[in-house]
């Protein structure tokens, strides 16, 4: 279970490992990391498992969740109490760019997780997360810029903003926060001699972020497919791995 600022994302895999259903949904529940509405927050994902599990035929009866690098535990247990009032118990919480990376599998550099609230950095080398960094800036930011420029309720702007047809025209409204998203990411990277960057998250979908951040740091920048499905598919294979330590 990923519980994002922008997407609450619910994904389940085999014994194999391969993601077998899922669904995600646009929820503004949680806020940098912290859940603001707890009880729309159960009551979203208990409606999501519930469709969850007719589609699979059977009960899901437990689930990992992520949190941003930097979260308090206190905020850190939240999550895993809105998990476990959905009806799942939560035995594990898993930092998201480490859970990121259990998809991409990266030896050497960076992952920039960038969500509804937050850009979120971490640093890999030899295969583990050796520096994080979270910080305000995100996929909601450039919905408020296009609600500002056009006159529009935030609901409106966040439409129009996943609307192919309007995304160039969008572009320029956006490309300032854009920016600000690849400073962030240059002032955690530039001493550690990083050496390209790999975007997930539901924000790097809108079209020309990567070359945004390519020339904000210099480093050759990629989006995987399906970026939105990364950290949460990371979330479940490692929730697998403890299953499979148990039994």
């Amino acid at each position: 279970v990923d519980l994002g600022t922008a997407y609450t994302v619910l994904a389940v895999l085999n014994e194999q490992g391969d993601p077998i259903v899922g669904e995600y949904q646009f929820a503004q529940v949680v806020r940098d990391g912290l859940v603001v509405d707890f009880i729309g927050a159960v009551d979203l994902l208990r409606r999501m498992k519930k469709r969850v599990e007719a589609r699979l035929g059977k009960q899901l009866t437990h689930a990992a969740s992520g949190y941003p690098p930097g979260v308090h535990q206190a905020e850190r247990q939240s999550t895993a109490n809105v998990v476990e009032a959905a009806g799942m118990t939560c035995r594990n919480l898993i930092a998201e760019p480490t859970a990121a990376n259990n998809v991409l599998g990266l030896e050497e550099g960076v992952i920039v997780d960038i969500g509804g609230g937050t850009t979120g950095i971490a640093i890999i080398e030899d295969g583990e997360v050796v520096y994080t960094a979270d910080e305000a800036t995100g996929g909601t930011h450039m919905s408020l810029a296009i609600a500002g420029a056009n006159d529009l309720s935030f609901e409106a702007a966040e439409a129009m903003k996943k609307d192919p047809a309007e995304q160039s025209r969008l572009f320029p409204i956006v490309r300032p926060v854009m920016e600000k998203m690849g400073t962030i990411v240059e002032r955690h990277i530039r001493s550690s001699g990083a050496r390209s960057i790999v975007l997930v998250g539901g924000t790097p979908l809108f079209p020309g972020i990567a070359q945004v951040i390519a020339e904000i740091t210099g480093l050759p920048t990629q989006v995987p497919h399906n970026p939105l499905f990364v950290t949460p598919l990371g979330i479940a294979m490692h929730d697998r791995e403890d299953l499979n330590e148990i039994r």
